[in-house]
């Protein structure tokens, strides 16, 4: 039996959404069930009692759809949305212009919030529970505090790495939701979506296989999708069957457990200069060529998850599987040998 097709193109109000594949729904938005259930009650009990939602802490890894839920939350609510991010958040003056220019009921997204300092998490303190922003004009004996009272606004901050955050500022987050990674059958949904969107000819088994090495994260199979959609347009008819993802992904050197270049340099790198480790994170971002905090946010999740890779006390371990994927074995003076 012939794979069924998936073509045709969406037709959506928001041209900006339609570009980034973003879904503005919560009935669009493919996985998360609990979280998207208890957000949606929370938006409904807001709704009928009148009120502003309440403040959110979204929490996860990147590109799991953080952003996206904000975004779909301020749609559902009927509100205007502003986003910013906590590194450009310099001074208190740049807060208080986000604040002052908020209406009531308007949501404030902060991506990255771990990343605020300290000084301009204080002001946020009174904003988030009295809505009322206190602040000091001018310097020395001509200093004064000015409080400036808030519309009741709803902060929405979404964060890679929630353990960074204090405890004020993580205690007046009523609302606290971590995203997971996603399973391969909703992957699958999501890559036939955007497909759709795109305007792109595919089979089930096609966006199956981009799926399943999308290492469990939505934009990663977006980004993947892009690539196989003109890797069937050069090097085929256009249309993305199984065979033709597989050889599109195969030439971005991603291979059937999702894992890329990087990933293997890591693994490799463990295994054959550090014997096996243990090795610090530091040592290992310089001989691998990379920053330490993008290994420790972007790589070793999905590595620690699937079981290649582990943390002990004294820096990171291969694992067996490591060593099974890359074709090597540890000798007897723990220095890898090919088989």
């Amino acid at each position: 039996m012939a794979e069924r097709l998936i073509t045709g193109a969406l037709n959506k109000p928001d041209a900006a959404l339609e570009l980034t594949l973003r879904p503005s729904l919560f009935s669009e938005f493919t996985g998360q069930t609990k979280v998207k259930e208890r957000l949606e009650i929370a938006v409904e009990a807001a709704k009928q009692r009148g009120e502003s939602l309440d403040h959110l802490l979204l929490n996860g890894p990147p590109g799991l759809g953080k952003t996206t839920l904000a975004h779909i939350l301020a749609k559902a609510m009927g509100v205007t949305i502003r986003c910013t991010s906590g590194p450009t958040i310099e001074k208190a003056g740049d807060l208080a212009g986000l604040l002052t220019n908020l209406e009531e009921g308007d949501i404030l997204f902060i991506d990255e919030i771990h990343r605020l300092q300290k000084t301009i998490e204080e002001y946020l303190y009174p904003a988030m529970e009295d809505f009322k922003l206190d602040i000091i004009i001018d310097q020395g004996p001509n200093a004064r505090s000015v409080r400036l009272n808030l519309p009741r606004f709803t902060l929405i901050g979404a964060t890679t790495r929630s353990g960074l955050l204090t405890a004020p500022l993580l205690t007046r987050f009523p609302l606290r939701e971590r995203l997971d990674y996603y399973s391969a059958d909703d992957l699958c949904q999501i890559v036939l979506r955007s497909a759709r969107l795109l305007n792109v000819e595919i089979e089930l088994a096609g966006a199956a296989e981009i799926a399943r090495r999308s290492r469990g994260t939505p934009r990663i199979a977006n980004n993947l999708l892009r690539r196989v959609r003109d890797y069937a347009q050069v090097r085929g008819d256009g249309k993305i069957t199984a065979a033709v993802a597989d050889r599109a992904l195969a030439m971005l050197e991603i291979d059937e457990n999702g894992l890329d270049e990087m990933d293997k340099r890591i693994l490799e790198t463990i295994i054959v200069k550090f014997g096996g480790g243990p090795v610090g994170l530091n040592s290992m971002a310089v001989a691998v060529g990379e920053e330490p905090d993008t290994i420790e946010e972007v790589y070793e999740p999905y590595l620690i998850m699937e079981g290649y890779i582990k943390r002990t006390p004294q820096g990171r371990v291969a694992t067996p599987l490591s060593y099974k994927k890359l074709g090597l074995k540890a000798a007897r003076d723990s220095q890898p040998t090919l088989f």
